[in-house]
């Protein structure tokens, strides 16, 4: 038992009203529960109560036991002289106001259906279940459970848009700017996202757009930032991007990264950060106007045009620098233009639209139904659960789910858990 049980069952008044009365046996009406406060101070706030024939407006706090009212020293917190009505588990205390008068007391556990506690122990304190509701889960009806994921979806939106907003106020609002650090932190895939992030922000995007047109240009920036071309490496392109970052790093005043952070350890070769840098100077040496074709595509089919990209022939037949392979295009698969739709373009278009109230929320919905579900240890956990995932935003809802709910317990804020507990 845990207090968000009780201000969950008083929230939505999940208690039976009939004899409905204080510990001192006087009547009690529930006319307003209150609103529910997040911060400090009493749980609910502007509740309507009725005792015998006397209506009262004040606040309402919640706990298991009487006693925690003194546990929490409200007796001399100034927050809780409002408080009209004391809403407990158990009784195991007088509470006296300041002026020694009793505080209106309800216990609340021989009002709440029996079905109802066992339903939230089931859910709340089965530890060895993945998620609390996984052998309830599909009992949940269609209507609500598709609800949910889309609310679940654009929670996950908000939220990643919200990190964006941070580079946005670090890069005074331009868009350009963050669209470049964000692309290369994910074309760093996990592995070296971070490390591609640092990358990205060493350079002033103005730097950026200079260069960005001369791919000999941009791939001597983003090698020579990145700490790849310190080797004493007797290969003519090498040389070139080598002698090519000495002229760029003086002319613009440059700092490179402290020292190489890239990993290659256990990565296939076309993931190995070379390549992907390969790639994004490739990408931003072909589009001049990269954000602006990204706010004004609205289908899959133009994403994927715009992430064709072909690299430069040095990579075709390498990995690295040193090493010769056998030649291959190592253009962008499409799983991966996939994950940076996802984790990227729809989120910064989101952030763009939001800012100047446009936002179409279909049009997110739309791409990203057409796009194959993400394929992780958390999707093929819910497939074994019968839970399927037929596109990306199925997969996003339910990586929210399980990972900002089931994971934390939130199993009282979540439509699923409500819906479980509901049953009889």
């Amino acid at each position: 038992m845990n207090e968000d049980f009780l201000h969950y069952v008083w929230k939505y008044k999940i208690f039976s009203s009939v004899k409905l009365c204080t510990i001192n046996n006087e009547t009690l009406s529930i006319l307003k529960t209150g609103l529910h406060n997040q911060n400090a101070g009493p749980d609910f706030l502007n509740a309507q109560i009725k005792i015998d024939d006397q209506t009262w407006v004040g606040n309402v706090e919640i706990h298991l036991k009487s006693s925690d009212w003194y546990m929490h020293n409200h007796e001399v917190d100034t927050n809780y002289d409002g408080v009209i009505l004391h809403v407990v588990w158990e009784n195991d205390a007088l509470i006296y106001m300041k002026n020694n008068k009793a505080i209106p007391t309800l216990v609340l556990k021989p009002f709440v259906d029996k079905n109802l506690l066992k339903n939230y122990k089931n859910l709340l304190f089965s530890p060895k279940n993945w998620i609390p509701c996984e052998k309830s889960f599909t009992q949940v009806d269609y209507f609500t459970f598709n609800n949910w994921k889309e609310r679940l979806f654009f929670e996950r939106l908000e939220r990643k848009s919200s990190e964006i907003k941070i580079l946005l106020e670090l890069e005074q609002n331009n868009f350009e700017a963050v669209l470049f650090q964000l692309l290369a932190k994910n074309f760093g895939l996990k592995i070296n996202g971070d490390a591609f992030l640092a990358l990205a922000k060493s350079i002033d995007f103005s730097v950026v757009k200079k260069v960005s047109s001369n791919s000999t240009q941009f791939s001597a920036l983003l090698f020579g930032q990145g700490g790849f071309l310190e080797e004493g490496i007797q290969h003519n392109y090498y040389m070139l991007l080598k002698e090519e970052y000495g002229f760029i790093k003086h002319k613009f005043k440059l700092k490179p990264m402290l020292n190489n952070q890239f990993s290659f350890f256990r990565m296939r070769p076309n993931n190995f950060p070379t390549i992907r840098i390969a790639q994004l100077v490739a990408l931003f040496s072909k589009e001049k106007n990269l954000f602006s074709k990204i706010i004004e595509s609205n289908k899959l089919k133009d994403f994927y045009d715009l992430f064709k990209i072909e690299i430069n022939d040095f990579w075709q037949t390498h990995y690295n620098f040193e090493s010769v392979s056998k030649k291959s295009p190592k253009r962008l698969t499409k799983s991966f233009i996939d994950l940076l739709i996802i984790n990227t373009i729809i989120p910064l278009k989101f952030m763009y639209h939001k800012g100047r109230g446009e936002v179409n929320e279909e049009t997110y919905l739309e791409i990203l139904r057409e796009i194959k579900s993400e394929k992780n240890s958390i999707i093929s956990k819910f497939t074994e659960l019968k839970v399927s995932s037929e596109n990306a935003f199925d997969s996003q809802a339910l990586l929210e789910l399980k990972n900002n709910y089931c994971a934390l317990k939130r199993c009282l804020e979540c439509a699923i858990g409500k819906n479980v507990l509901s049953k009889s």
